[in-house]
């Protein structure tokens, strides 16, 4: 019996080591992320060099290039010393605007979407045209060539534009209203 009880404690003891830590079978070093990256800057080179071709074939038009990664020219500019005034945060604009492709070909033609309220900086909007409309004043009409990261990316508008399609926006500014907090700290 005591060589049952000594065998028996010498089981417990060594069953009882402490759990040890299981590794993946795999490792992930990253390496994916790292590839995303490097595909969508080619992706982003491409598109942009496609449009810089698209305005060279278009020597008549003075084209802009915008800080935040897209070209525009105006269609119709203010020649008005007086109208000098931008949107700002929060200002509502009221705003027409048809879409093409950057060849020219519509995807929404002039008329087909309704005419459109928008407080700057906050309502959703695609990033391009958000910051296109603060450039803008009163009465003009530009037109923006966005690339795909600036328009409606990787899922499109999930109707007539497709994923990743640089485009072309003609946008009118028809009012701009200032936000009431603006019209105070205007007037002190």
């Amino acid at each position: 019996m005591r060589f049952l009880l000594a065998l028996f404690a010498l089981f417990l003891i060594s069953s009882c080591k402490s759990p040890e830590a299981r590794y993946p079978v795999s490792q992930n070093s990253g390496s994916y992320i790292n590839e995303s990256i490097e595909l969508n800057k080619e992706m982003i080179a491409q598109e942009e060099d496609y449009i810089k071709q698209v305005m060279g074939e278009n020597p008549d038009t003075e084209y802009l290039n915008s800080e935040n990664g897209f070209w525009y020219y105006y269609n119709n500019k203010s020649t008005d010393s007086l109208n000098t005034e931008t949107p700002e945060f929060g200002d509502v604009v009221v705003f027409d605007y048809s879409i093409s492709t950057i060849e020219g070909e519509p995807i929404y033609a002039e008329g087909e979407r309704p005419t459109r309220e928008y407080a700057i900086d906050k309502e959703k909007l695609f990033t391009g045209l958000r910051q296109g409309l603060k450039l803008m004043k009163e009465g003009e009409t530009v037109t923006f060539l966005f690339p795909s990261h600036k328009a409606f990316g990787y899922y499109g508008d999930q109707n007539k534009i497709g994923r990743n399609a640089p485009i072309s926006a003609k946008v009118t500014l028809h009012e701009i209203k200032e936000e009431p907090n603006n019209e105070i700290n205007n007037q002190e």
